[in-house]
């Protein structure tokens, strides 16, 4: 996984609207969670790192049915398992808040995730890898139960987010 360094020019641009957004229209005022969206956007410039996951031959997993099932297949415990709920969490946040269009155009297509849950499917993800907190893990294990709570209210300030994106646009 890719994060991009502070002083990014991509990961200054969305720290700047996700603390202002967050801040000033949601009155969400946890700097912890703040930066962990806004480096979860900025990681995300990168298709690879939106479809990290791969199957058991190497094919990136491009729908969240597909990271649920090789989710299921691994031990309940571990980094790994922790990894891939954190990344379907992520996954299901970036879409649901920044391109909710797509999801339902997805619906009418009838794709693999047509019948998927985006917003039940992050807040369970999130909750689970909160659940792999370890000495190390304990302040993003907060953060990702914290997002697992606040999942509706995250999605739609990432929503805010990208309407003030594209006044730059």
């Amino acid at each position: 996984m890719w994060v991009p360094p502070t002083d990014h020019p991509l990961r200054r641009l969305f720290s700047g609207l996700t603390e202002h957004t967050f801040i000033t229209q949601l009155g969400v005022t946890d700097t912890d969670l703040i930066d962990y969206i806004s480096v979860m956007l900025a990681r995300f410039i990168h298709v690879s790192d939106i479809h990290c996951l791969n199957d058991d031959t190497g094919k990136p997993l491009a729908s969240v049915s597909e990271m649920a099932a090789e989710a299921a297949k691994l031990p309940g415990d571990g980094r790994t398992a922790r990894e891939i709920h954190r990344q379907i969490g992520d996954f299901t946040l970036f879409w649901t808040g920044v391109y909710p269009e797509a999801l339902e155009k997805a619906r009418q297509s009838h794709r693999r995730d047509c019948f998927v849950d985006y917003c039940a499917t992050g807040k369970r993800s999130y909750y689970l890898a909160s659940t792999y907190e370890t000495d190390d893990l304990a302040a993003e294990a907060r953060v990702l139960r914290k997002l697992s709570d606040e999942f509706e209210l995250c999605a739609y300030g990432l929503n805010q987010v990208r309407r003030e994106w594209r006044q730059y646009t």
